[in-house]
């Protein structure tokens, strides 16, 4: 099979199932790994496909949510630059919210052992992270557990939320832009994420700059509810300048 054929054979495949894997290409059409990366790149630079971590996904696929495992190994460095940065931002012996997501993760990981604080989180990772750490008061709170994300949602999220303010709140996502405001695949974290926003008294942005300009189904809120956007230096200057023009502080780190 040549390789204009191949990759058509490759295209119609991500487009019945949604996504196609490298090592699943290999032995499916009996080439080596690099050849399919050659072709899954030849369909991303055509527009036809979005490359995301080991395989790829049909163009235009907004409300594509990768899983736990992909996102953690996606941005790494950044998101541990991230995460140290946030750590300027933890109050006093106050109250955190820390949203479900991989950058949050690394915010969890990164506290230091003499942290005192309140830590209030639906994120099942995030919370198995915390419970031996000697100086957080961690409160777990419940729901139906997605997943994909290891986070609950649902009513019995939402109702906990609702009766709690924090001092801050680290939030995540997985789209932000000042037009499109912050975006997440799933309606079900799209509520749970407007319940946290609503129980802090501030909100701290934590996204990588691979996510500026996403726009997927659920939006939650303005980027502007955020009074502070802390992400790397691969944003630009001129999108960090629009997005205070907008009234939310950015720290490039």
């Amino acid at each position: 099979m040549y390789a204009p054929e191949r990759q058509q054979a490759i295209l119609r495949l991500a487009r019945e199932r949604g996504r196609v894997d490298v090592p699943g290409l290999a032995e499916e059409f009996r080439v080596t790994a690099e050849t399919v990366r050659r072709d899954l790149n030849a369909l991303a630079r055509a527009g036809m496909v979005r490359r995301v971590h080991g395989g790829a996904i049909p163009a235009g696929r907004l409300d594509f949510e990768p899983d736990l495992s992909e996102r953690e190994a996606t941005a790494v460095a950044q998101k541990e630059r991230i995460a140290r940065a946030a750590l300027a931002e933890l109050p006093d012996e106050g109250s955190v919210i820390l949203d479900a997501g991989t950058t949050t993760a690394a915010l969890a990981a990164a506290l230091p052992l003499d942290t005192s604080l309140t830590v209030v989180t639906h994120a099942l990772p995030l919370a198995a992270r915390l419970a031996d750490h000697p100086g957080i008061e961690l409160h777990v709170v419940g729901g139906r557990v997605r997943h994909r994300t290891r986070a609950a949602v649902d009513a019995w999220a939402l109702r906990t939320y609702g009766e709690i303010t924090a001092d801050v709140l680290f939030l995540a996502t997985n789209g932000f832009s000042p037009d499109s405001g912050l975006t997440t695949p799933d309606l079900a974290e799209a509520a749970v994420k407007r319940a946290l926003i609503a129980a802090a008294r501030r909100v701290v942005l934590l996204a990588d700059s691979g996510k500026f300009g996403r726009q997927h189904f659920a939006r939650f809120g303005a980027l502007g509810q955020a009074q502070l956007l802390i992400t790397d230096d691969g944003l630009s200057a001129a999108d960090a300048r629009a997005i205070e023009a907008a009234g939310t502080e950015v720290r490039r780190v």
